[in-house]
Parts: C-alpha cells; sequence; structure tokens
C-alpha cells in the first residue's frame, strides 16, 4: 500500500511538473514569435519610410531631374523632426552623401554584407536601392532613362542671369559639366536608421509578462504539488487518528478494568493486613511467627499506598473551580505531614501574603500534598523546605515548592512527571504524574528547576487569582 501511493504520488508530481514546463516552453516560444514579429514590424516601417523618401524626392523635381539639395535636405529634417528617425542620407553611386538629416552615418563593411538590414545597439539601419523613373531626355545623346540628381547650387547661379532650360540642364552648364553632376551626384541608394527603443521595451515589457505566467505556472505546480502531498498526510493522518481513537478506547477500557481491580484487590489485602496484625499481637505467638506478621503488614502497607495512588492516576481530572485561599490550604497540609516534618526537624518557610485563586480545592489539595510529601522525603535530617507563591500585576499567580534535597539531574526534570519515574528507592513513580494531571486539568503549567545553592523546585504558574478572569 505505501509502495502503490509513493508511485502514485510520484506520478502526479511529474504531470505538474511536465505541465508547468510545458507553459514555461510555450511562453518562451511566444516570446520569440512577439520579438521576431516586433523586429519586422520596425523594418518594414523603415521600408515605408524610404518609398515615402522616393515620394518626396520625386515631389521636389524641378527642372526634369534636377531636385535642390536645400530643398530635399528640409523635407528630410522635417521627417526626422516628426518621426522616430535618428538619421536620413542620401548616397551615391560611389558611396558619397549627397543629402543627410540627422545623426551623421557611417557606412562598414558589417553594414554592407548585411544585406540592407543591419542591427546595432539601440539603432536599426536599412539601405535601400532608390529608383526615381524615367527623367525626360536632356539631349539627342542622352540616355532615356538617368538617375535623379541632386545638385548643389553653383556660385555661377547668382551671377548668370540666363534661364535654365525648361526640361534639362542649366544654361550656365554645358553639357559635359551636367553629365559628371548626374554621374557623380546622381541617388544611388537611401540609409535610414530608426530608433529600436519603442520596440526593445515592448520586448521586455512582453518577456516580463511572459516570465511572469511562467513563475505562476511554476507555483501553481508547486502548491498543488504541496496540497496534494498535504491530502495524502491528512488521509495518513486520519487513518492514524481512527487508530488511536480506538487504541485510546481499548486503553480506556483496560484502565477502568486496572482501577477496578486495583479497588478490589484491597478488600483481600486490608483482610491479610488485619490477621496479620492478629497474630503479632497474641502474646502466645512465637517470636519468629510475629517477625512474619509484622513484614506482612509493611509489604501490605507498601501495596495499599501503591494501589491507592493507581487508583487515584487512573481518575478522570475535571476541575470544577471556586476560590480557594492559598495561605488556609497549605496549613492544612503542612498539618497533615507534621509528624514527619518534626521527626526529620525540617524548617519551613512559607509566604504570609494573603492569596486567592480559582481552583478545585480536593484536586489542589492533593496536588500540594504530593509536592510537599515529595520535598519533605528529599530532604535530611534538620533540612530546609519552603512553600512561596506570588503574584504578576494581579492577572497570574505562582507557587513554588522549595526543597534542599539532592535535586534532579538537569536530564530528568521533563520526564519525573511521567507515570512510574521516580528518584527514591522505593518509590511508586506515580505522585508527580497525578500532580501533572491535576495542574493541567487546571490549565496550568508546572516545571522543575534548580534551587540555589542546592535542591529542587516545583513551580506552577499561571494559576489565576479569584476575580482577575471577570476583570
Amino acid at each position: 500500500m505505501r509502495w502503490t501511493n509513493g508511485k502514485r504520488t510520484f506520478g502526479v508530481y511529474a504531470v505538474l511538473f511536465a505541465c508547468a514546463l510545458a507553459v514555461c516552453l510555450w511562453q518562451r516560444a511566444e516570446h520569440l514569435r512577439f520579438e521576431r514579429a516586433a523586429a519586422q514590424a520596425l523594418i518594414n516601417r523603415g521600408r515605408d519610410i524610404t518609398s515615402t523618401l522616393g515620394v518626396v524626392v520625386r515631389s521636389q523635381r524641378r527642372f526634369g531631374s534636377i531636385v535642390p539639395k536645400d530643398r530635399i535636405e528640409s523635407a528630410l529634417q522635417d521627417l526626422i523632426r516628426h518621426g522616430e528617425l535618428e538619421s536620413i542620407a542620401i548616397l551615391g553611386a560611389t558611396g558619397e552623401t549627397i543629402a543627410s538629416a540627422g545623426r551623421p552615418v557611417v557606412l562598414t563593411p558589417e553594414m554592407l554584407r548585411a544585406r540592407g538590414v543591419y542591427w546595432s545597439g539601440h539603432t536599426l539601419t536599412l539601405m535601400n536601392l532608390m529608383d526615381l523613373g524615367p527623367t525626360p531626355a536632356l539631349a539627342e545623346d542622352q540616355p532615356a532613362r538617368t538617375p535623379a540628381a541632386i545638385v548643389v547650387p553653383d556660385p555661377r547661379v547668382f551671377r548668370s542671369r540666363r534661364p535654365a532650360d525648361t526640361f534639362g540642364r542649366p544654361a550656365w552648364m554645358s553639357k559635359e559639366e551636367y553629365e559628371s553632376v548626374i554621374q557623380k551626384q546622381g541617388v544611388h541608394s537611401l540609409v535610414v536608421s530608426l530608433s529600436t527603443t519603442e520596440m526593445r521595451q515592448a520586448v521586455r515589457t512582453d518577456l516580463l509578462l511572459r516570465a511572469t505566467v511562467s513563475v505562476m505556472a511554476a507555483a501553481a505546480a508547486f502548491i498543488s504539488a504541496l496540497a496534494w502531498r498535504n491530502v495524502g498526510k491528512n488521509a495518513e493522518l486520519q487513518i492514524r487518528l481512527v487508530k488511536a481513537g480506538e487504541m485510546n478506547a481499548h486503553l480506556a477500557q483496560m484502565n477502568l478494568a486496572a482501577a477496578g481491580l486495583a479497588h478490589e484487590t484491597r478488600n483481600p489485602l486490608n483482610l491479610i493486613r488485619g490477621h496479620a496484625q492478629m497474630i503479632a499481637m497474641q502474646p502466645e505467638a512465637p517470636v519468629k511467627l510475629k517477625e512474619h506478621a509484622s513484614t506482612i503488614i509493611e509489604e501490605a502497607d507498601r501495596v495499599t499506598v501503591q494501589l491507592n495512588e493507581f487508583i487515584h492516576f487512573s481518575k478522570p481530572r475535571e476541575a470544577h473551580l471556586a476560590p480557594v485561599e492559598i495561605s488556609r490550604l497549605v496549613a492544612d497540609v503542612t498539618r497533615t505531614l507534621q509528624p514527619d516534618i518534626e521527626e526529620k526537624q525540617i524548617r519551613l518557610e512559607q509566604s504570609d501574603t494573603p492569596l486567592t485563586i480559582e481552583a478545585d480545592e480536593p484536586l489542589f489539595r492533593q496536588a500540594l500534598f504530593n509536592l510537599l510529601l515529595n520535598a519533605v522525603q528529599a530532604v535530611g535530617t534538620g533540612g530546609r523546605v519552603g512553600i512561596h507563591w506570588s503574584t504578576t500585576a494581579g492577572r497570574a499567580a505562582t507557587l513554588e515548592v522549595r526543597d534542599d534535597g539532592p535535586g534532579v539531574p538537569p536530564a530528568e526534570r521533563t520526564s519525573i512527571f511521567k507515570p512510574y519515574v521516580t528518584m527514591r528507592p522505593k518509590g511508586v513513580g506515580l505522585g508527580l504524574a497525578i500532580v501533572h494531571q491535576i495542574v493541567s486539568a487546571h490549565g496550568w503549567e508546572i516545571a522543575c528547576l534548580e534551587n540555589q545553592p542546592r535542591g529542587a523546585v516545583f513551580r506552577m504558574s499561571r494559576l489565576r487569582p479569584a476575580g482577575s478572569a471577570a476583570a
């Protein structure tokens, strides 16, 4: 059964881990798709801009294939100011810059090898050929298709008053000069640089979102695994509780039967003790017989004490609270133990502060009697026993029974309250167990501590002064 449950639990863990891993891989693939789509969208915007620039150049053409440089650069500056471009450059056939706007563009071998798309840091650089279409023939030997030209105004234009040809070269330029300008400054390609800041921000935002989903999936799998584990433990715990309940019921029945047996054993034991006492009191009985009778009486008394303590221990403890004056109860208990106290010449010390607590008087009397009896039995002749009580801000009281006997080793200070654990050779080991039962029934606490310079301290704490609960 345990192996089957472990195998099933491992299978559930494997399924949860696989689901979390699948979600993480899915989010990773979606992020890569989003990143590629964002990059392609930026490239498409750049290409749309180059197409628009072709239209701009065509719209600026005047006098055939001549486009004034100042006019085209003004248009480029407008695009830089109102768009997301960082730089624009129009290049000639030999790679020289004919017109530009924004940051300077420096062509590198890496850009040329990138086939028109080059990513660098926070910039995307696009290089596209620019075709402005056919232009009118400038002369009888000029080709039908000639690249557009951006001409830097010659100083002679300000000195000459001759108008330019309507659809050809300017009047101040010869045919050879015009063809040279066309060859040198003919538009060949267009380079634009776009900022990738917004795209990268969008990619980072998407990555954060995907990571959050992945972490939530992993957390959900982990929490589900813990929940499954707790369900298994709860089921196992319920089974154990059922078994423990059955065992407790069985033990309760056994305890009741043992208490009844102990109670019924006292009657014949008292009868045996009585007959032994009668034999010991006969004058004509032999001395040896009297000695045997005395031994029977001592053993009967010892067994009777054990049976009485066992019966007290087996009784259920239910405290019925009422006001109890501690000084009066201590006086009654010490009066009961007065013969033992006088026999050992014990010095008894106690507090004189009046204090009334809420307690079950018969149970509290029994607990106090057991503690004082242990202290009297622990000290030697001329020893010292103290009973002290105090309160803390009127809300909790503490009672201590101290002695200067041999004390209790640190390792035994917790187990000494367990049944049949005793420090005396002839002890039964139920006195302190009964005290612990009574203290627990009241909701108090008891501890065994070290006394200075020697001995032991049994401290009962969390005693409730009368009237403090109502306050």
